[in-house]
């Protein structure tokens, strides 16, 4: 099910902002050319990267979380959007990913505000306090993990603080009952969850492949 229409996608660039400089334009670059079409496609769009960017600033964001790093793209539109003295906890399993990504933090003069943790995400999260210390959180990672990711996150997150969650339409499987793959199926039970949670206001919008902005009260 096709989500946006391939016509709008110069448009939907064009029109976010800030525009991706150099840095940001190169990182998508490489990680286009290195890797195959299956995985480059993890990397989001300049357009989410730059509505990542807003969701920090609106949160007043000191303290970011991120589930899924791969090449970096996506914490390095949250890093620039966090004051000098902020910091993101990047959860991540792959070196190989990340090693690109520390190149370009480096390159963008934020690697100092990034805290990358190479293990699996759920240990990290579960490690860390639980006090309500995390201003932002953004979660893209395995879709399997999403239902303890979003838990472990939500526990910790401040009062007025945000969640984002990538990836919760599936490509439109998440409204196909013949669609029953693990990844799939997790997501509708963290869709589900999200809506009927009373700790939180959410919306789910049609960006991409869907993302959910959950708020905590």
């Amino acid at each position: 099910m096709e989500i946006v229409n391939p016509a709008l996608h110069e448009y939907l660039v064009a029109h976010a902002s800030p525009g991706a400089d150099e840095v940001l334009r190169d990182l998508a670059e490489e990680t286009h050319r290195s890797l195959p079409p299956e995985l480059s496609g993890m990397q989001i769009s300049h357009d989410e990267g730059a509505l990542l960017s807003l969701l920090v600033k609106l949160a007043g964001a000191r303290t970011a979380v991120e589930v899924g790093t791969f090449t970096g793209y996506s914490a390095l539109c949250i890093a620039r959007a966090l004051p000098a003295d902020g910091r993101l906890i990047a959860c991540d399993v792959s070196e190989e990913w990340t090693a690109v990504a520390r190149r370009y933090w480096q390159r963008a003069g934020v690697a100092d505000r990034i805290d990358l943790r190479i293990a699996p995400a759920v240990e990290t999260l579960r490690a860390l306090p639980r006090e309500e210390f995390v201003d932002f959180a953004f979660i893209d990672a395995d879709k399997t993990g999403y239902p303890d990711y979003y838990e472990e996150l939500v526990t910790r997150l401040r009062p007025g603080g945000v969640i984002a969650l990538d990836n919760v339409l599936r490509e439109g499987r998440v409204v196909d009952p013949a669609a029953q793959d693990a990844g799939t199926v997790a997501m509708r039970r963290v869709n589900d969850t999200v809506a009927a949670d009373k700790r939180v206001d959410s919306v789910m919008l049609s960006v991409r492949d869907g993302v959910t902005v959950v708020r905590k009260r």
